[in-house]
């Protein structure tokens, strides 16, 4: 695990440890920042307290000891921090642009900072690794994994919790087993809309759209049933910087602190307490994570007057779930359907092969394999060309340093209405971030 003392760490661990076939034999734990990996270890021995089985668990600073003989790597790294992100989101606001950690600006710059560090691990994995399969979870995830795959291809996987969380609620509010449901996504990450939901053959998701259900779960409440019904899909949830953008952009003026800030000052609080009082890490972690969950998408259900999430939006496993489901299918050559991050290889027509794209995947020992789609409606269609554009003009000014390509992404992004205001953007983060200071 690369990122092995983040935050979300013992959610992965706490999959492994409730794992009857005990898939993960070694975990290894990586991370630059060894106060960290101290935290989130205590956190770790207090979870296995009493278990009758655990991984064998090592932890390491340097990246070539980490990555040397695994089968599996899980990224999941912060270039600059939580820091980093609290400007990525202050400086757009300053310029009247949308301040979010993966949408806009302030995913464009996170991206433009992680590229570069994630071309080094893919390239350090393809040295000590080369059968390793990458399971990445670093935001923004689509990009981060299509700027991987150009160095270990097809053997880099991206996931995300937002869709499977997604289709949970939906199937939840349907009246359906979630695990006998199929779910017809198709989008981006980030960016992706869940347009059916097939029970025995039969599409059960038009019946959502008439029942006082609709507006019973996250996204409902986020959207509203008039905009659902007129999309006749239920998109995910950060669709909703996209589709209210201007009532989101005016409560972030209003809010004292980014969602960036927030998290800032949160963990610098759980990190410094498990430190001076090692003991008593994990109840300090399992108070943290609620008050972070509790809160989070925090504008959006301001402006749509969803307030605070309910328990049962937010119960049940997230990416920790599909990384396993993942790994077992690939290790054990185990049959599984999963919404993932990977190339198109025709999937979704009207985006090349290698683009990497969020779509249903049948996973087994040789990998995934994207699921065709069918046809995605023009107005889906040219929003995912548009941000995928932007997407890979951000890798190639990651990867060549040119300030022009950079300038494009931001430019063109479709929640950007000022190439002026994106320039004096750009200007800001070059400034506060010395890594993108040879952007020329």
């Amino acid at each position: 695990m690369l990122g092995g003392g983040g935050f979300r760490v013992p959610l992965v661990h706490a999959s492994l440890l409730a794992d009857p076939a005990r898939l993960v034999t070694e975990l290894v734990l990586h991370d630059v920042r060894p106060e960290r990996l101290a935290a989130i270890g205590a956190v770790l021995d207090q979870q296995a307290a009493g278990a009758a089985w655990r991984p064998r668990i090592t932890t390491t600073t340097s990246l070539g000891e980490a990555l040397s003989d695994v089968d599996m790597v899980f990224s999941a790294i912060r270039v600059g921090g939580l820091e980093g992100r609290s400007v990525d989101e202050r400086v757009p606001l300053r310029h009247g642009l949308l301040g979010q950690e993966t949408v806009g600006p302030g995913g464009i710059c996170y991206a433009l900072r992680t590229v570069p560090v994630a071309l080094d691990i893919a390239r350090t994995v393809a040295e000590r690794a080369p059968d390793a399969w990458v399971i990445n979870f670093t935001n923004p995830a689509g990009v981060v994994t299509e700027a991987m795959s150009a160095v270990l291809g097809d053997r880099v996987i991206g996931i995300c919790d937002s869709p499977v969380g997604l289709c949970r609620r939906v199937a939840r509010a349907l009246g359906v087993d979630a695990a006998s449901a199929s779910f017809d996504y198709v989008g981006l990450n980030h960016l992706g809309w869940l347009r059916r939901v097939l029970v025995g053959g039969r599409d059960v998701l038009p019946g959502l759209f008439d029942s006082p259900a609709l507006t019973s779960f996250e996204e409902g409440k986020l959207f509203g049933a008039r905009w659902l019904r007129t999309l006749g899909a239920v998109p995910n949830e950060y669709l909703h910087y996209y589709y209210f953008a201007r009532e989101t952009l005016a409560q972030m003026g209003v809010q004292e602190t980014t969602r960036g800030e927030f998290l800032r000052e949160q963990q610098r609080t759980f990190y410094a307490d498990a430190a001076r009082d090692p003991g008593s890490a994990l109840s300090r972690w399992q108070e943290t994570r609620a008050e972070r969950e509790r809160s989070y998408l925090a504008e959006g259900r301001a402006v749509a007057g969803a307030g605070e999430r309910d328990t049962c939006d937010t119960d049940g496993g997230g990416y920790e779930e599909v990384a396993l489901r993942l790994m077992h299918a690939i290790a054990g050559n185990e049959d599984a359907s999963l919404i993932l991050n990977v190339r198109n290889r025709g999937a979704v027509a009207g985006l090349d092969e290698d683009a990497v794209v969020e779509v249903p995947c049948v996973v087994d020992g040789n990998g995934p394999r994207a699921l065709a789609v069918g046809q995605v409606r023009p107005t889906e269609l040219g929003l995912m060309q548009q941000v995928k554009g932007v997407e890979r003009a951000t890798i190639e000014a990651a990867v060549t340093r040119r300030r022009s390509s950079a300038l494009l992404a931001l430019g063109s992004h479709p929640l950007v209405d000022s190439v002026a205001a994106a320039s004096q953007v750009l200007d800001d983060y070059v400034t506060a971030f010395p890594d993108l200071a040879d952007l020329s």
